[in-house]
Order: structure tokens, then C-alpha cells, then sequence
């Protein structure tokens, strides 16, 4: 066990425990900053993603907007398997185009002409969820876009939430399954990932009570909008 992949899952969980993604957004790029390859990156953050994101299915599960559930599953985790494949052939950096995305996003809560193109782009949401599907596979940066549309869809929190949660979850189970077949020497040292995703548990575990269930609805939608633009000032940044 390490002090810095330590100190990441602590920062990425809380994040993740509030908007239902966070782990392996941020905590990939930190693990990759930090000289960690992206394989061994997946293998720590991966568990600790679907802990927490099954603790918010298990809380809000009747809350999921099933119809939106049942498209990642056809339009976005083809793309996903398929694209975790090729991640350690092809090397591309979409984060800057990702990052200015988001920018836009962020915007909605506040520019009625933004909400307007966000609703008329649900048109498109197959199309949007298999691009979703490829930019996970290959960077581990589709929840930005997962947290993008779910967003526009102007749900109360716990639906935004465990929405997003149950489709992060679902991509990380196929990331895991896609790893395991694909990767002769894939290792995993079981002690320390426990440990870690106990961590990553039991700040869930805080969070909720401390944090999120303080949180109306219109404070949410606000404070997810700050999450969209930070999450793309940050996206920006690491691609330069």
C-alpha cells in the first residue's frame, strides 16, 4: 500500500459519492501523473468505482431511468470492450476536446440558448452514447460525458445520481471482465485493493451522511454544474 494511490482514492471517493463518478475520472489521470501505467491504474480504481457506485444503486435503486440504462447497455458498452482492447496499441489525447465540452455543459443551469442545444443533441443519444462508449474505452473519461447528458435531462438528484451510477458501475464491470480475458499477466494484490476499497466504502459511507443528504435538489443541480466545469478546466489543462 502506497501513501499517494492512498491519498487519490480518499480525494476521487468523496467526489465520486456525491455526483456517482469521480474514481476513475480523476483518479486515472492522477495514477497515470503519479507513474503508474494505465493497466494497473484500472485494477486499483476499477473495485473502488463499482463499491461505490452498487452502495448508491442499493440506496436509490428505484430511482434509475431504466429506458436510459437499457441504451448504455446496447449503444455504449460494445464500444467500450471493444475500444479497452486497442487502449494499450493506440495512444490518443482527447482530453482538451472532452474539457471545453464539458465548459459547455456547465453552462446550462445558467444560459437558456445552452439548455435549448443540450435537449435538441438528446435527439442524437444513440449516437452520443456509442462516441461515450469509445472515449471510455480508450481513456477512462467517459464518465464526463455520462455526467454531461445526465445533466440536460434536468432529473431531481437521486435520479441524476443513481443514474449515473448505475451506468458508471456497468461500464466498470465490462472494464474489469474485458481486463481479465485480454490480459495474460494481469496482477492484482487482493490485500492492498481491499484496502483501498474499504477506504473508498466508508468515505462513501460519510459523504452521504455529511454531505449529500444536506443537499436540495436545486443545490444539486448548481453544484453538479460547478463539478461539469471543473471537471473540464482540469481536463484542459492536463491535455496542454
Amino acid at each position: 500500500m502506497t501513501i499517494d494511490i492512498l491519498l487519490t482514492v480518499a480525494v476521487t471517493s468523496v467526489i465520486q459519492s456525491v455526483f456517482g463518478v469521480g474514481v476513475l475520472l480523476f483518479g486515472t489521470p492522477i495514477l497515470l501523473l503519479l507513474g503508474y501505467d494505465f493497466i494497473y491504474a484500472l485494477t486499483i480504481l476499477l473495485p473502488i468505482s463499482i463499491a461505490i457506485n452498487a452502495l448508491q444503486i442499493a440506496r436509490h435503486y428505484d430511482h434509475i431511468d431504466r429506458d436510459f440504462y437499457t441504451n448504455i447497455l446496447v449503444f455504449t458498452i460494445p464500444f467500450v470492450v471493444f475500444f479497452l482492447f486497442l487502449v494499450t496499441i493506440l495512444q490518443i489525447n482527447i482530453g482538451f476536446l472532452v474539457g471545453l465540452f464539458l465548459l459547455f455543459v456547465a453552462l446550462k443551469s445558467y444560459s437558456e440558448e445552452v439548455e435549448r442545444y443540450l435537449e435538441s443533441m438528446v435527439k442524437y443519444e444513440e449516437l452520443y452514447l456509442a462516441v461515450m462508449g469509445v472515449v471510455h474505452g480508450l481513456t477512462n473519461l467517459g464518465g464526463s460525458l455520462l455526467t454531461a447528458i445526465v445533466h440536460g435531462k434536468n432529473y431531481p438528484k437521486d435520479v441524476t445520481r443513481v443514474t449515473v451510477a448505475s451506468a458508471y458501475a456497468t461500464f466498470a464491470v465490462f472494464q474489469i471482465l474485458t481486463l481479465i480475458f485480454s490480459v495474460d499477466d494481469l496482477s492484482v494484490n487482493v490485500v492492498e485493493n481491499g484496502i483501498y476499497l474499504t477506504v473508498g466504502a466508508l468515505i462513501y459511507i460519510w459523504t452521504e451522511e455529511m454531505f449529500y443528504v444536506k443537499i436540495d435538489n436545486e443545490k444539486y443541480a448548481k453544484i453538479f454544474a460547478a463539478f461539469l466545469f471543473a471537471s473540464g478546466i482540469l481536463l484542459i489543462l492536463k491535455s496542454l
